[in-house]
């Protein structure tokens, strides 16, 4: 059961009597979840950026392959529009 607040300030209550629905415009979960149709590709990279990439990846909890493809991917979209 929904609890109802009736101790609010007037000017609260007043002004959530006044508050107009917004409709929701975020992406649903699986939107954010990158849902992205992917392709395998081979590359060359210096061992240098591959350590830091695992490096960042280690701190960040995730996969140094998911991080070297989220980067190619968000400069290929800043680049080509």
């Amino acid at each position: 059961m929904k609890e109802i607040y009736e101790d609010a300030p007037k000017e609260i209550a007043e002004a959530i009597e006044a508050s107009v629905p917004v409709d929701d415009f975020l992406p649903s979960p699986d939107e954010l979840l990158g849902k992205v149709k992917k392709r395998r590709v081979t590359i060359t990279l210096s061992e240098r950026s591959v350590e830091r990439f695992k490096r960042y990846a280690n701190a960040q909890n995730t996969k140094y392959q998911t991080l070297i493809s989220e980067v190619v991917d968000s400069y290929s979209h800043k680049l080509v529009r």
